[in-house]
């Protein structure tokens, strides 16, 4: 018995050795990146001095998460942070699922592909380059808005980097379009993976195609929805650091509605020059996106088994 399940093992490893050999590079890739870094972990502890390295440093305890919670800012980034994000995630998921539907609609794979490319290219744009097309459209000077949309209403020119009103929709309307093309290229390739045979039966039963994206597409891709709307749940205390920090162009007028924690510990950064802090706020965001992770898994998983991610 013992000699046929050692030759099982060995025809096993035979068979999958060159799969085997092809992780290896992958898995070095994930080890360095991913694992290795985990060690740096320390420094949100300790009052790092370079004299005597990260290991020798003082241990300080929590007192680099104090300057996160004790700070007068800490309601304003803290609040921000959470709004946005969650305004990102209901208005990202719904308008990248319209996308993809709409998308599904045109019959022609040319006329396909070349929206679909249109839509992307936001996403492969640099936020740098993103920050100057927003300004090339909101300068006082000589912005677009200004110089000829404002004055065929008969409006008066807005000082749109001194006016912090108008920057929660201006910074939601970017982080759209720059972001829903690449979304709707993963709802769409899960929608183009519906049996054509559910759509054709539906419209013999007579059902319109607002039912059929109801009662079929929605439904059969909601373990993508799902899985989406947790992973953007886990990263709900991470901001875009291009979108807040580099579209407002840094202005400081903005900081009450631009301002969000990684963007505020950059600046106490540059400062007080005290990486331990940063390390702190990058740990508190970590544990506090694992957390919500596990919560909003664990309540999917209460409602539908199915479509939770574990």
């Amino acid at each position: 018995m013992e000699i046929k399940t050692t030759r099982r093992k060995r025809i096993h490893l035979r068979r999958f050795l060159p799969l085997y050999l092809m992780m290896i590079p992958g898995l070095l890739y994930l080890l360095i990146n991913n694992y290795l870094p985990m060690f740096g972990l320390s420094i949100a502890f300790k009052n790092v001095n370079y004299a005597q390295g990260i290991w020798g440093s003082d241990w300080v305890g929590i007192s680099n998460f104090e300057y996160l919670f004790r700070t007068t800012d800490a309601y304003i980034i803290t609040r921000n942070t959470l709004l946005y994000n969650a305004v990102f995630i209901v208005l990202g998921l719904t308008i990248a699922i319209a996308i993809a539907i709409l998308l599904n609609e045109i019959r022609s794979k040319m006329a396909r592909g070349f929206y679909q490319s249109v839509i992307l290219l936001p996403y492969l744009i640099s936020m740098i380059l993103v920050s100057y097309l927003v300004y090339a459209l909101l300068s006082p000077q000589s912005g677009f808005m200004n110089k000829t949309i404002l004055p065929m209403f008969g409006l008066d020119p807005i000082s749109w980097y001194l006016e912090s009103k108008y920057w929660p929709y201006i910074l939601t309307i970017v982080h759209i379009w720059k972001g829903a093309g690449y979304s709707c290229i993963v709802f769409l390739a899960a929608i183009i993976g519906i049996d054509r045979e559910y759509y054709e039966a539906a419209e013999l039963d007579g059902a319109t195609k607002w039912m059929q994206i109801r009662k079929i597409t929605l439904p059969m891709i909601t373990p993508i929805i799902t899985m989406l709307a947790l992973l953007g749940i886990g990263r709900i205390f991470y901001s875009d650091f291009g979108l807040f920090y580099q579209v407002p162009m840094n202005s400081g007028a903005l900081y009450e509605t631009t301002n969000v924690i990684d963007t505020y510990v950059f600046r106490g950064l540059l400062q007080i020059g005290d990486i331990g802090m940063s390390a702190a706020a990058g740990f508190y965001q970590s544990l506090v996106g694992f957390v919500l992770v596990l919560v909003s898994n664990y309540i999917v998983r209460r409602f539908d088994k199915d479509n939770a991610l574990f």
